[in-house]
């Protein structure tokens, strides 16, 4: 039961990491210690189909839970207190990162690790500096087009979901999604055009899954091939995302009881990732 509670609440701040731009959801499988797991658990899904049911269900219904009850209260926070709350998350990814360095063996002396390293660090640093404004896209008057369209662009944001370092809810955005997602869940939740919303969220759900299986794949081969370069490689995308994550702040002017609460939100959520992250 403790260890069901425990999945939830990581699959809650998995949740809450894909709602908001910038913040990557598999940065944070990786510094709550489920990356591996996450892996392994989709790669072999019916391998171990009961054990992997048992594993995912808690994780799924926290995920699913916090995008459904938070996708308003995040997005509140984020146009009313963007800096504490982005520093919550800012706290959550650093909390996480001695469980990361542990993985990583420095002592190598391959330059093919660091330079790997410098690969992905600057594919994200460059990424966070393209323009995040993206197209407009609306969900109206959809036909079996749009609805393959959605379906692609499911396979895509998956991809940087699962990918560390690579926010699937700054991909949307470039690609005009994010939005109009954002806006058919909280249609849902609040009980308006149940069925064309939720045909939406089952097209691009789908393409989400078989995004998430592929580079799953991908990813697990990796481990077992090249573990110590593929950690590099993650090391990279997980320090850059900070660089994404603060970027937006730069901008804001701020006061001096919100840089307090900031602070002591930070220092909260690197406690709460780092105890998380050690059970």
């Amino acid at each position: 039961m403790k260890e069901n509670i425990i999945l939830i609440l990581k699959g809650m701040i998995i949740g809450l990491a894909n709602i908001i731009p910038g913040v990557s959801g598999g940065t944070l499988m990786i510094t709550l210690g489920l990356y591996e797991n996450i892996i392994s658990t989709i790669s072999h899904f019916f391998t171990n189909f009961t054990k992997n049911l048992k594993f995912l269900i808690p994780l799924g219904i926290g995920l699913i839970l916090a995008i459904l009850l938070f996708s308003k209260l995040i997005g509140l926070c984020l146009d009313k207190y963007p800096f504490p709350t982005t520093l919550f998350f800012i706290g959550l990814i650093l909390g996480g990162l001695p469980l990361l360095v542990k993985k990583v063996n420095f002592k190598t002396k391959n330059i093919s690790n660091w330079l790997i390293f410098l690969l992905t660090f600057s594919i994200v640093t460059i990424f966070t500096f393209l323009n995040s404004e993206g197209l407009e896209v609306t969900f109206t008057n959809m036909g079996l087009g749009n609805y393959l369209l959605l379906f692609l662009v499911g396979i895509i944001a998956s991809s940087t979901m699962i990918i560390p370092g690579i926010s699937g809810s700054f991909v949307l955005m470039m690609l005009g999604y994010y939005k109009p997602i954002i806006d058919t869940i909280r249609s849902i939740t609040s009980l308006n055009n149940l069925i064309p919303n939720f045909l939406i969220l089952i097209v691009f759900g789908l393409g989400i899954i078989i995004g998430i299986v592929l580079v799953a794949k991908l990813i697990e081969f990796l481990l077992k091939k090249y573990e110590n370069k593929t950690y590099f490689g993650v090391l990279g995308f997980v320090l850059a995302s900070l660089i994404a994550i603060i970027k937006p702040l730069l901008a804001i002017k701020l006061y001096v009881s919100e840089i307090i609460i900031a602070i002591l939100l930070l220092v909260l959520g690197f406690i709460g990732a780092y105890k998380i992250g050690q059970k």
